[in-house]
Parts: C-alpha cells; sequence; structure tokens
C-alpha cells in the first residue's frame, strides 16, 4: 500500500523500573505503587505515515505471538488520538524488539511512542496526557521517556531534573508472568514508601539507595517463574553493581559502571543462554 507522507518514527524504550513499593490498594482493587523508573536505548519502534486505508504491520523479533487487531495498544492509541483529533487514514509499522508480557512496560511504550508519533504526523502540539491516562496505568511516564518516579496507580508522575545515565544488562529467560497473579501472590500491599532519594546522585550513590529500596514484586514473580531466579543468578556470575527484576517480571537487569563492563556482561550471559533475551544498553537523559 503506498504511503502518501514520509514516515515519522518514534524510538519505544524499555521502561526500567529500578525500584517498585507496593504502598497499598484502594478499594477498587488497584494497588498502590512508587517507583523509580528509567528508559533505555533498546526499545521497540514505530512507524506512522498517512496512506490511502488504514493499515498496521507488526515485525521485529518478537512480533510473533502480538495481535494485528484492536485489542493492541498501539491501535487503541491511534483511535483515541483520532477520537480527538481527526486525522486521514494511517499506515502504521510496530518493530518488535523486546519481549512480550516482560515487565519492561513494551506495550505501553509502544502507545505512548505511537501518540508522539501522530502528534508529529499532523502537527498537533496538545498535551498527549489525557489520552495516554485512557490507555493505561502505565503509558503517561512513558510519554517522556526520562527518568521519573511514578506513585498513585502510576498517574503521579515526578520527572527527576538530575540523574545519571546508567549502563545496564537486561535479561529475559523468556517466560511470560502474568501481572494480576503476580499481585494476587502479594503477602501484604501496604509497605513502606521509597526511602528519600539523594538530591544529585552519581553512580555510587545511586547504586547505594538502591540497596535501600526494593521491588515489592520479586518474590511473588520468583514463585510463579523460578526461571527468574535462574536469571539473577545468571547476572550476579557477572559481578554487577546492583541487580534486581524489573516490573512484574520476568526482565532482569544488573548495573554495571561503564560500557565495556556491561557488554562483557551481556557477552558471558548470552554465551551461556543463547535463547534468553540479553542486550546491554544505556539509560536514556
Amino acid at each position: 500500500m503506498p504511503e502518501l507522507t514520509v514516515p515519522v518514527v518514534e524510538h519505544a524504550p524499555a521502561k526500567i523500573n529500578l525500584a517498585l513499593h507496593v504502598t497499598g490498594k484502594r478499594p477498587d482493587g488497584y494497588h498502590l505503587l512508587e517507583s523509580l523508573v528509567v528508559f533505555t536505548e533498546v526499545g521497540d519502534r514505530i512507524s506512522v505515515a498517512e496512506a490511502s486505508h488504514d493499515a498496521f504491520e507488526i515485525s521485529g523479533p518478537f512480533a510473533q505471538g502480538l495481535e494485528c487487531d484492536a485489542s493492541n495498544l498501539v491501535l487503541r492509541a491511534r483511535d483515541a488520538f483520532r477520537a480527538h483529533t481527526p486525522c486521514s487514514k494511517i499506515r502504521i509499522t510496530l518493530e518488535k524488539n523486546l519481549p512480550i508480557a516482560s515487565g519492561i512496560g513494551g506495550g505501553s511504550s509502544d502507545a505512548a511512542a505511537t501518540l508522539r508519533a501522530l502528534a508529529r504526523l499532523t502537527g498537533k502540539n496538545d498535551d498527549l496526557s489525557p489520552l495516554a491516562a485512557k490507555l493505561g496505568a502505565d503509558v503517561p511516564m512513558c510519554l517522556p521517556r526520562k527518568p521519573l518516579i511514578a506513585r498513585g496507580i502510576g498517574e503521579i508522575i515526578e520527572q527527576i531534573s538530575s540523574f545519571p545515565r546508567l549502563w545496564l544488562v537486561l535479561v529475559n529467560p523468556g517466560v511470560h508472568v502474568a501481572t494480576p497473579l503476580v499481585f494476587k501472590g502479594l503477602t501484604d500491599p501496604n509497605n513502606a514508601s521509597l526511602p528519600p532519594m539523594p538530591a544529585h546522585p552519581d553512580f555510587s550513590s545511586l547504586v547505594e539507595w538502591l540497596r535501600e529500596s526494593r521491588n515489592d514484586l520479586q518474590i511473588p514473580a520468583e514463585a510463579l517463574a523460578p526461571q527468574i531466579i535462574t536469571a539473577m543468578a545468571a547476572i550476579a556470575s557477572t559481578q554487577p553493581a546492583f541487580a534486581r527484576m524489573s516490573g512484574s517480571g520476568a526482565t532482569c537487569f544488573g548495573l554495571y559502571p561503564n560500557q565495556s563492563a556491561a557488554e562483557r556482561a551481556a557477552a558471558t550471559i548470552r554465551a551461556r543462554r543463547p535463547e534468553w533475551f540479553v542486550a546491554a544498553t544505556r539509560t536514556l537523559p
């Protein structure tokens, strides 16, 4: 199908929960969270262009298993944008480079990237946050792609102005973990808040802060998927400065002081577990 405009391309970075505290539960069943979130250079890619009729294609190493129907967050983002801003027929391509349902916000980041791309395509400078909020609690925090602390159910966002760029290795052992089951496995939803962050953290002070924090979902996720424990052990064998599971799993990460250390660690893990998703990457500024 011919495209009528030059495609607009947006990066949809992986979203990493460096810390995730579950601090309560609302009467409607939603859990209250406090999370330190960063975004990485590795991620999916969204391309949009005007076309003669609507189309949606998925490519990339993790395209298999994703549906091209109305349940996909990319199409939901397109429809939400179109309800707000009338636009022509759109061809959308999603290059799926991140594992599906892996605790690194792939679908939410894809939806946010779709909104940004459509705004650029149509020349609209409106605030996209209200549209993002209709698509899911994680979508608004994926719009800016900057380090932040998310609170509430994820809708209360505080961007962090001074934050170090980090080298890290992402490891996914190829298992899907259902987020509702992970939350169901929490023994207590009422846990302590994040500790106060250093005003201007560097790598060392951030690692020390992370050691005082938690991911309250890691233990219930490991009970559902012991492969997470195996992935954590693989990261630990490369002597990272810090390691943890992201989100509700099953992707885990290790932090390293520099690029060479991260790339060596990734190569070591990849050689031992070639069937896993392993990526050395850097956080976005």
